[in-house]
């Protein structure tokens, strides 16, 4: 669709969300913001999807090319301000479209988890930036140690993000896992990270089966061809993965503190379940992002 429509749908859908999800007034005293949060919720959200990920480059883009559409944009400080104030409203608008799309009610889920370094490991020890915050953890994936956080979603069949988190890379994955699975019941497939029969009880007690490939060490009684579909079903998920890296750079962290960083990891999470709510309005391959918006 080009640009303009996409930019009219994104608005529409946050503006028809958006009282379903707040009612009571965020503010109590003062004017209200010029610019409305339904339209700073939709900024960032184009933005994002046009990778523009900061909010000095979301706030250029518009002011330069799409003024007229939004006159009321003022200064870089007061949008980012803004943006950064609504991280609990876009958590809402996410949930609301995780359940719109059948995120949670599917009973076959995948969860998976990835480096979010702060800086390079050799500037770590002198640096300032989540001095109390991050902490030294190793990627398997890359096989490299970083400093700084993982991230880790988890998402449905058809890639609908219906759990996240992030937590210092230090924080085993197994720890935060139940934080992550509120709503959600049947299978869940995990990497080997996740074996730890004590977690696996406990899973089960919630109607959740977590199932994972089994190390070379460890005797598999289950049938291979089960064993297949697990390794098979779990690309779904570094598919996803993949593209809220390269699309939306959700791996680099550009804040200095735990607010901004929450806004700017939400936000991203918020546009990659829009583009699929589109691609669901528009009988597309839900994770086919490209050709969805002609720039």
């Amino acid at each position: 669709m080009p640009l303009e429509d996409f930019i009219i749908y994104v608005y529409c859908c946050v503006v028809d969300i958006y009282p379903q999800v707040v009612d009571t007034p965020l503010r109590c005293r003062g004017f209200d913001p010029k610019l409305t949060d339904s339209e700073v919720i939709t900024l960032e959200i184009v933005g994002e999807f046009l990778g523009k990920d900061q909010d000095k480059g979301i706030w250029r883009y518009f002011r330069n090319h799409w003024h007229a559409w939004f006159p009321n944009l003022g200064s870089r400080a007061n949008f980012a301000k803004q943006c950064a104030n609504l991280w609990a409203i876009k958590q809402r608008i996410l949930k609301h479209l995780s359940r719109e799309l059948n995120g949670y009610g599917d009973p076959i889920h995948l969860v998976d988890g990835f480096p979010m370094p702060v800086c390079r490991i050799t500037r770590a020890p002198k640096s300032e930036c989540f001095k109390y915050e991050a902490s030294y953890g190793y990627c398997a994936a890359k096989d490299e140690f970083y400093y700084g956080f993982e991230g880790h979603i988890i998402i449905n069949l058809e890639g609908v993000i219906s759990g996240y988190t992030f937590a210092p890379a230090n924080i085993d994955e197994r720890d935060v896992l139940q934080d992550m699975t509120d709503g959600i019941q049947g299978l869940l497939i995990g990497d080997k990270g996740f074996i730890k029969p004590f977690l696996k009880q406990e899973l089960a007690e919630h109607e959740i089966d977590l199932q994972t490939p089994l190390r070379k060490n460890m005797t598999d009684t289950r049938p291979n061809s089960f064993v297949q579909q697990l390794l098979s079903a779990r690309r779904l998920v570094e598919t996803v993965i993949g593209q809220l890296t390269d699309r939306f750079n959700i791996e680099k962290v550009r804040a200095r503190d735990l607010w901004h960083l929450t806004n700017r990891f939400v936000r991203k999470l918020l546009a990659h379940t829009v583009a699929v709510f589109l691609n669901y309005c528009l009988h597309r391959d839900p994770l086919q992002f490209e050709g969805l918006v002609q720039a």
